[in-house]
């Protein structure tokens, strides 16, 4: 193992992983060759100013265009224009850019390019509601969803059906001009259908399978917007349909290759890696009891591998909210793995967002170590039991806090396991 601290250790692992997938750089060789029509850049998402900023540098004077992002996730641009709006809620900056990102894609011909570029947190950002559907009915299901444990295609698959924008409907009014599709992707398994909701991506879904969702969790909808989801004539375009044959979809970035970067920087450091998934999804105290139990047998048998080592994965945990306190999926995995543990030597972990915002706090995520428990007054079970982590780690010493990094593939785990003996 290195000389460096077991903190300096994880946070260089995570540095390493985000800017694996920085989308300036990763955008480079996905982009098409530059058309002699015009060259339209649309966009929204945590990743969406940074992406613009990527096509900037390649494609010069040639791009004109708008990008929605999340407030603070801006960057500069000279030619695409970066508005930002609210996040996860929606609001009506989102609306009147969704609304104005229409009119761009107006009018275009068929030598035109659409360059959209799509990023997590797009579908709360591009929330123009479909006809019969008002802000006020998106953001009261946002928060629904939000709160009901749904994963993020269960709440994407809602709000499609909702919008005039999602579902492959931005592709259609972009019309006869090429689109090409590029994504950062932040959901398990990479299916650019889910990434924002895919504006460009008709995932051949329908408002059944939304009220299908909806009946899954218990959530109740005023009738008017189960009307909308009921009425067939409102449905989103089918892959199939021909207006769409010429596009493309790439995705640029995913959690796949941050880990795939951690592992790297791991092993040079002396450390053996164990990639468990970059597609993990459930309760984040259930995960956290899974990894709590793999450290235990690693610990006690040296399989599947032995000290030292990190154990990597990705993907995205969910909380069911139960009580009222402050703290995002990340911070709860982590507290509810360290009273797991509880105070067992040799084992550090960090678990961060990679947007550097964890949930709808200022902080990526946090790090515990063996004394955490030991070291902070606070009744950690209490707090977790009423989604108090943050507060938690703030008397720890424990939070993270990176600013926005202006990338998204979702969530990063890493716990070393240290030799005890």
């Amino acid at each position: 193992m290195p000389e460096q601290s077991p903190r300096e250790f994880l946070t260089g692992l995570f540095d390493s992983a985000v800017a694996a997938v920085d989308p300036a750089r990763c955008i480079a060789r996905y982009l098409p060759p530059v058309p002699s029509g015009r060259i339209v850049v649309v966009g929204a998402g945590k990743a969406a100013a940074r992406m613009a900023e990527g096509v900037e540098r390649l494609y010069g004077d040639r791009v004109e265009g708008m990008v929605v992002t999340r407030y603070g996730h801006g960057a500069p641009t000279r030619r695409i224009e970066v508005v930002e709006a609210g996040h996860p809620l929606p609001d009506d900056a989102g609306a009147h850019a969704a609304a104005r990102m229409l009119s761009l894609v107006g009018g275009l011909e068929a030598d035109d390019l659409v360059l959209c570029l799509m990023s997590g947190g797009g579908s709360a950002l591009l929330a123009l509601p479909a006809p019969g559907i008002t802000m006020d009915d998106k953001r009261a299901l946002t928060q629904a969803l939000l709160k009901s444990g749904a994963p993020i295609a269960d709440m994407n698959r809602v709000r499609r059906h909702l919008s005039a924008l999602k579902g492959g409907r931005l592709a259609l009014a972009c019309h006869p001009a090429r689109v090409v599709t590029l994504v950062v992707s932040d959901v398990p398994g990479d299916d650019p259908a889910v990434v924002a909701s895919g504006p460009t991506v008709p995932d051949g879904s329908s408002g059944a399978d939304a009220l299908a969702v909806l009946g899954r969790y218990g959530i109740e909808v005023p009738a008017h917007v189960r009307a909308v989801l009921a009425d067939p004539a409102r449905s989103a375009p089918m892959p199939d349909d021909p207006r769409l044959g010429r596009n493309e979809i790439h995705v640029i970035a995913s959690a796949r290759q941050a880990l795939d970067a951690a592992a790297v920087a791991a092993r040079a450091k002396g450390c053996t890696p164990l990639l468990l998934s970059d597609r993990l999804e459930g309760e984040a105290r259930a995960v956290a009891a899974e990894h709590a139990e793999l450290v235990r047998q690693i610990l006690a048998q040296g399989v599947p591998v032995a000290p030292p080592c990190v154990i990597l994965s990705g993907g995205e945990t969910t909380v069911t909210v139960r009580g009222n306190g402050r703290g995002g999926r990340n911070a709860e995995f982590l507290l509810a793995l360290a009273l797991a543990l509880d105070g067992q030597p040799g084992v550090h972990a960090l678990a961060c967002d990679t947007d550097g915002i964890d949930g709808t706090e200022d902080n990526a995520g946090a790090l515990i170590d063996p004394g955490t428990l030991a070291r902070c007054p606070l009744d950690g079970r209490a707090l977790l039991e009423r989604n108090d982590a943050y507060r938690y780690f703030e008397a720890a010493g424990g939070l993270l806090v990176t600013g926005p990094t202006r990338t998204n593939v979702n969530d990063f785990r890493a716990i070393l396991v240290l030799p005890t003996a």
